[in-house]
């Protein structure tokens, strides 16, 4: 029996899932006495840790974990649950730790992306029975903007290089932590968590420990989840966002089933983009709350939802806020939530003032889950210009001249599905977004959508420049030459298809086996 602590924050289906897969049973500590009596206890934090913090004092569960983790018993702490073993951390200064182990959680000071998002090895530093079974070159998912700095060497198990190396997972006594999410790291994650399950696995560093470690590009499966004209969930593809063709919804297939093939194929991670809103059924009836919870059983790699993450009111007249449906989908199995449209009104709102309010569904959601929970899903089209003196907007100078042989652009954000331009340019609404908490940008283009002519390398570079958060690339890949060309010539961290994969026209076997040499990906 695993006691698994759930504080009320994030995604812990996936580790109950991941358990119980094991053939392991889990038990949720609802209180300190499930705490004091568990046999074998886990504790997958995520969001913010002064959230975290605050919400262990209020539960009243500080002591009597700090009673467990005296007593010699296994524990394991995920993420947020590692970093809570230390004093403190520099994201809520006024918050204390468990003080369990001596060290400071500082946030990264580097000239690369942050958060530090995606599969990353881990570099071993003294026998350990968790990585039984591992050759030790697997690759580990990764979503955190702080990292431990560990004042005792000898409780360092492993470290990870991102701008330098940092510590990734320790190790002292029965006390166990990482940094990366096994829950989400696939087969190696698993296996992982079958040795601290079972506790009977032989010391050892793997032969193929690393000295250095690289961060992988991610391949990203797509998924456009909407209902038919029978009524029916499908996975459904546009053509610069037209989803019929001979008049019907294009039918890829069932959600669930797609996200398996795609796991089981090496995506990295997997989106679903909910295209139909479902906007009168009461929250906890929500048609991709299920699909959620029915993908997050077999597919052990991350998962965005996007696509109503909003304020809205139910057919029975009850009122949700945007952070209670994000919450609602992380507790069904969601890792990241997507905002669309509603970003777009939020930066407008913004730009208008100049001051933040605290009360967006990015700053809300961000500050309770953190800002690598959140992604913010652009839709721009071009406007060619004459000259950069015509409009306002961030413009470049394009290599694909307009219909009359403009030589300018700025990329105009849409909504409604890209039905509706607005006064707002993509770079501008990335930039506001980073500043207003948001992780990642899904970074969209309604020019190249469905086309197969390759993503758009000037758009892309436009708005990567302007932030420092990860960049996902979407939008007219054909080939597998398209994610080489992507990658090479411009600094998005992952790339994002959907319509190529459902029709098998290109594996995401094939892409990985294209890019092999080329940039580092995980195999």
């Amino acid at each position: 029996m695993i006691t698994l602590l759930d504080y009320g924050a994030g995604n812990v289906r996936s580790v109950i899932n991941a358990i119980e897969k094991l053939g392991e049973r889990v038990a949720v500590a609802k209180t300190g006495r499930n705490i004091l009596d568990a046999e074998k206890l886990l504790f997958p934090g995520v969001g913010s840790f002064g959230s975290m913090m605050s919400i262990l004092r209020q539960k009243q569960f500080v002591e009597p974990l700090l009673a467990y983790l005296g007593s010699g018993r296994p524990f394991f702490g995920i993420c947020l649950g590692m970093q809570a073993l230390f004093e403190g951390s520099d994201e809520a200064p006024e918050e204390k730790g468990l003080c369990i182990l001596n060290g400071r959680v500082k946030r990264f000071e580097i000239d690369l992306a942050v958060p530090h998002i995606g599969w990353n090895g881990i570099s071993v530093k003294q026998p350990t029975d968790l990585f039984y079974g591992l050759d030790g070159d697997e690759k580990f998912y990764f979503v955190h903007s702080y990292h431990v700095v560990a004042d005792d060497p000898p409780v360092v198990l492993t470290t990870t290089d991102y701008g330098y190396p940092f510590v990734s997972a320790v190790q002292k006594g029965s006390i166990q932590g990482t940094q990366f999410h096994p829950e989400k790291s696939g087969a190696s994650g698993l296996t992982l968590l079958e040795n601290f399950i079972r506790k009977d696995r032989r010391m050892a560093i793997p032969g193929k420990s690393p000295s250095q470690t690289r961060l992988a590009k991610r391949i990203i499966a797509c998924l456009d989840v909407r209902t038919n004209d029978q009524g029916d969930l499908v996975v459904t593809k546009g053509d610069q966002y037209d989803v019929r063709e001979a008049g019907s919804v294009r039918n890829l297939g069932k959600p669930v089933e797609l996200a398996g093939r795609y796991f089981q194929e090496g995506a990295d991670e997997v989106t679903f983009l909910n295209i139909t809103g479902f906007r009168d059924f009461p929250l906890e009836d929500m048609p991709m709350i299920q699909v959620l919870k029915e993908t997050s059983r077999n597919v052990f790699v991350p998962l965005t939802i996007g696509g109503g993450i909003r304020d809205f009111t139910d057919k029975n007249g009850r009122t949700y806020t945007a952070l209670q449906v994000a919450a609602e989908y992380f507790r069904s199995g969601a890792d990241k939530v997507s905002i669309g449209s509603d970003a777009v009104y939020i930066v407008e709102a913004y730009l208008k003032t100049g001051r933040k309010t605290g009360q967006s569904a990015i700053e809300q959601i961000s500050y309770v889950y953190g800002n690598q929970a959140v992604v913010i899903s652009i839709d721009p089209r071009r406007v060619y210009v004459d000259s950069p003196d015509q409009t306002t907007h961030a413009t470049i100078e394009t290599t694909t001249p307009g219909p009359q042989g403009e030589r300018y652009c700025w990329f105009q954000c849409t909504v409604k599905g890209g039905r509706e331009g607005r006064d707002v340019d993509a770079v501008t609404l990335a930039r506001t977004c980073e500043q207003l908490g948001a992780g990642e940008i899904l970074l969209n283009c309604i020019d190249r959508d469905g086309t197969n002519m390759g993503f758009d390398i000037e758009l892309i570079n436009a708005v990567k420049q302007a932030v420092r958060i990860p960049v996902i690339a979407s939008s007219g890949a054909g080939c597998e030459a398209h994610f080489a060309e992507v990658f090479e010539k411009t600094g998005a961290e992952s790339a994002l298809a959907a319509g190529i994969f459902h029709r098998r026209e290109v594996p995401i076997s094939a892409v990985k086996a294209y890019l092999k040499g080329k940039v580092e990906i995980r195999l």
